[in-house]
């Protein structure tokens, strides 16, 4: 094999996205997968690649040292694409230390496990981070987030993230490690998490249940399909510049309530229901402490420097989501079962 790449979190929604193009694409190189499998991790994910021969699980937990060590040190990593990380702000806010051991702790382990392995013989290694937009904060009506937007993030989980990035960069200024960063918008498509705001709608019209949704539900996110992020990290770790930094957006803006009215829209189409029977399920819950009103990304630079940019308009995008969710009941099933339940309630118990 020409090179052995380390995916971490590649069981989750973003990283069995880059395996799912990476594994088939690159078939000389070996792509190691190594996800803790908590809540959000699913290797019912990776059914599709997971008998061929360049690719291996190994389950295990980027907090524990020793074994991250003993694993580079096993495997001789050409490459580290890192996208494990506990991501959902709202868990952030009920246990920040899980956000700090995983995202903090987590991210400087593998760094040092690299530094290590590779001995200052960095010709051919790269360290890729694969990030967020929170870390800049929250915008009014106007602007953009760039790659030169002052960090000022606003949640535990940003915080932990914008901490990862520092560290990163640190280990370029530091010990010259060859990393890069990207940092992305939402992203939305197949096998994401259902605590996340499309698949949770999806899954509640189709129940015939409410429809939280925080606040006066007009924040602002950008939207990326995921497949149009698995593509754009592809190509930022292969041919990016070594300490730089590239933001990836969709150049999708919506506040929340919009989009979840054009999703009811969707649903009521594919479930064949009366127009508005979705929408009725709208209810307002009790805001997010410290919700950030606007994100949007200029992704400008990636498509400038790389020649990236999204592949599908939104609706689109959309459109092939909704079917994915109605056409894959069973895993949807699997993973809303057990401590799911739990947190649901516990999270959207209070309406406004």
């Amino acid at each position: 094999m020409n090179k052995k790449i380390l995916i971490t979190g590649g069981a989750g929604f973003i990283g069995s996205h880059v395996l799912h193009l990476m594994v088939p694409k690159y078939p000389d190189y070996q792509f190691v997968n190594l996800d803790a499998l908590t809540y959000a991790g699913n290797l019912e994910n990776l059914k599709a690649i997971e008998h061929l021969p360049n690719y291996q699980f190994v389950k295990g937990d980027i907090t524990d040292a020793d074994f991250i060590n003993n694993l580079f040190e096993k495997e001789a990593f050409d490459g580290v694409i890192h996208l494990a990380a506990e991501s959902h702000v709202d868990r952030s806010i009920l246990s920040p230390m899980d956000f700090i051991f995983t995202n903090i702790v987590g991210t400087v382990n593998l760094l040092n496990a690299a530094k290590k392995t590779w001995s200052g013989q960095f010709e051919g290694k790269r360290f890729y981070l694969v990030s967020t937009d929170e870390v800049y904060g929250t915008l009014g009506k106007t602007g953009l987030f760039t790659e030169e937007t002052p960090y000022d993030p606003r949640s535990p989980y940003s915080a932990s993230k914008a901490s990862a990035d520092h560290l990163v960069r640190a280990y370029w200024h530091t010990y010259h490690m060859p990393v890069i960063l990207s940092n992305c918008s939402n992203n939305y498509g197949s096998y994401q998490f259902p605590e996340k705001l499309l698949p949770l709608a999806i899954n509640n019209i189709k129940h015939n249940k409410t429809i939280p949704i925080y606040g006066d539900g007009k924040y602002t996110r950008d939207w990326l399909w995921v497949k149009d992020h698995a593509e754009a990290i592809d190509l930022i770790y292969h041919e990016g510049k070594t300490a730089e930094t590239y933001n990836i957006g969709g150049h999708n803006e919506w506040q929340n309530i919009d989009l979840i009215h054009l999703l009811c829209e969707i649903m009521d189409e594919k479930l064949d229901r009366p127009k508005g029977s979705s929408a009725k399920l709208i209810t307002f819950v009790k805001d997010r402490a410290g919700h950030d009103r606007r994100y949007a990304i200029d992704a400008s630079k990636i498509k400038r420097e790389l020649g990236w940019q999204p592949s599908l308009q939104f609706a689109e995008g959309l459109r092939k989501t909704v079917d994915w969710y109605l056409d894959n009941e069973q895993w949807l099933e699997n993973v809303t079962s057990g401590n799911y339940k739990s947190y649901y309630n516990q999270q959207y118990a209070e309406r406004t």
